[in-house]
């Protein structure tokens, strides 16, 4: 009997290979980051040559420092950052440009344009999601404009696009193929269908012999060929945060998880049907077993709750770790009067304005270090809140009931306690960390075992998941409304700035 599943945790900042054993507990890990690239302001790019030859390494690594091999593997699963684009030739894979980053703004412009006269909301209908900066779609269609020779060899058949699993995957096995979550992030895909819409593609200039073949979440799509674990089946692909949510069993409607990672994901399970958001949330494929009937989710996307700590940490040099912004943040009872708003690449879920761009408000003499690291985490706490409610509003019309959810928590942040208790606060919930906070890896793991019978059903997934530490509110409704009014002033100090 083989022992483990491998997730393969291809991340915006490292990409990490995790094994898990059946009660879904880590067994080993290994881990490298990747180099972000700047070339412009607004715009964020990687390597995706260098990302491959990590995940060879980290797939090495770990299987040699467990004394392992792949006759171990049961499966391998893919979780990866979900919009972020690459292009690469056919024949040699070989990309033709650096992978554009789900958080690159260059397209603003082409948004605008592909929009027409009716704006932001032209395919929302059957896509679930406003065109934005944020998608894959106008991402491949400003490489076809902007690579010379692209559009030519896309229509030879010469080029294929992908989101990273789809490279991932093609360096594995040499299949071109994605899943419905990471898809559903192209604004090239149909919600209901779960194919590639044509009539989109043409608009957007994109010729289908470059796109993936689509398929489910969980099955077998091809054994690996490369790496360390050839010969090992890949059965799991689902896009970050979908991945998150599995791995947290959010597996009946109303089921609500958020990762605090570079940004901020919260996803709410609504069930087989998608329910279109009124109040600025997207609509998303949560995950497909086989040729079940895939399951959809509500979500709001934070471009940036991670990556300000680490902004904080980089490009201010007030912290020399990530980890040390918690105990500066102690030093002071509260913010001091103190806001910071993120928006580096405007603002996504739920107010939507590439306009925008980041803010200190409320700034006096009295504000010290202390105060700036406890606005940094608080500005996560308030995004989220602002995502709940609208949430709630969305979930009201579905007759989903989210007014008392439990909220379940993962991702790197969540080690943060007094950030766990002020989320807590700020939304009146109650906060709950589970066991393994490696769920987006998780969520990889149990998609691959499921589709081998390494697992038997989703209930080994409930069964699996156990609660660590929970967080209840203990502010002042008056306080709380006081905090929330303010953040809500200095967010309207960022608008049309750009």
């Amino acid at each position: 009997m083989r022992r483990y599943v491998a997730a393969i945790d291809q991340g915006t900042t490292s990409i990490r290979c995790i094994i898990f054993d059946r009660q879904g507990l880590i067994v080993g890990v290994a881990q490298r980051e990747h180099e972000q690239i700047f070339p412009q302001p607004g715009w964020v790019e990687h390597d995706a040559e260098t990302i491959w030859r990590n995940t060879e390494s980290v797939i090495a690594e770990v299987l040699e420092k467990l004394g392992i091999g792949a006759g171990d593997i049961a499966a391998a699963g893919v979780t990866n950052q979900r919009e972020t684009t690459v292009v690469w030739e056919r024949a040699s894979g070989k990309p033709i440009h650096n992978a554009i980053v789900w958080q690159d703004t260059r397209t603003a412009d082409l948004t605008v344009e592909l929009g027409g006269s009716e704006g932001a909301t032209r395919y929302a209908d059957r896509t679930g999601l406003p065109l934005s900066t944020y998608f894959a779609g106008p991402k491949l269609r400003w490489i076809l404009d902007r690579v010379p020779g692209a559009r030519e060899r896309a229509l030879a058949g010469e080029l294929c696009f992908g989101t990273i699993d789809s490279w991932i995957l093609w360096n594995l096995t040499g299949e071109h193929l994605t899943d419905v979550t990471n898809t559903s992030r192209t604004m090239l895909m149909d919600l209901r269908s779960l194919q590639w819409d044509p009539q989109i593609c043409a608009d957007f200039g994109i010729p289908m012999a470059m796109l993936p073949t689509i398929r489910s979440s969980s099955e077998v799509y091809g054994d690996i060929t490369t790496t360390a674990l050839a010969g090992v089946p890949i059965a799991g692909i689902l896009g970050d945060q979908q991945a998150a949510t599995f791995g947290q069993a959010c597996l009946s409607p109303g089921d609500t998880k958020n990762t605090y990672g570079t940004g901020n994901f919260m996803l709410m399970n609504t069930g087989t049907t998608p329910v279109f958001s009124e109040h600025g949330l997207l609509t998303t494929v949560c995950y497909r077993l086989g040729d079940q009937p895939a399951v959809y989710a509500l979500e709001g996307s934070i471009a940036v709750t991670g990556s300000l700590v680490q902004w904080l940490r980089d490009n201010l040099g007030m912290i020399s770790s990530a980890e040390d912004i918690e105990p500066l943040a102690k030093t002071v009872a509260d913010n001091g009067g103190c806001y910071i708003v993120p928006a580096f690449s405007g603002l996504f879920a739920p107010r939507w304005r590439p306009d925008a761009r980041g803010v200190f408000a409320g700034l006096t003499r009295f504000v010290n270090r202390g105060h700036i690291a406890r606005a940094v985490l608080e500005a996560t706490a308030f995004q989220t809140r602002e995502v709940i409610d609208a949430m709630r509003a969305d979930s009201a019309a579905q007759h989903l009931d989210v007014e008392k959810v439990t909220l379940k928590v993962d991702g790197g942040m969540v080690a943060n306690e007094l950030l766990m208790q002020f989320q807590s606060d700020i939304l009146d919930a109650p906060v709950v960390r589970p066991v393994v906070t490696e769920t987006t890896a998780l969520g990889a793991a149990y998609a691959a075992g499921l589709a081998v019978d390494y697992w038997s059903s989703p209930d080994d997934i409930r069964a699996n998941w156990a609660e660590d530490k929970r967080w209840t509110p203990t502010m002042s409704p008056t306080d709380r409304d006081t905090l929330m009014h303010e953040w809500n002033k200095a967010v309207e100090r960022t608008y049309n700035w750009v």
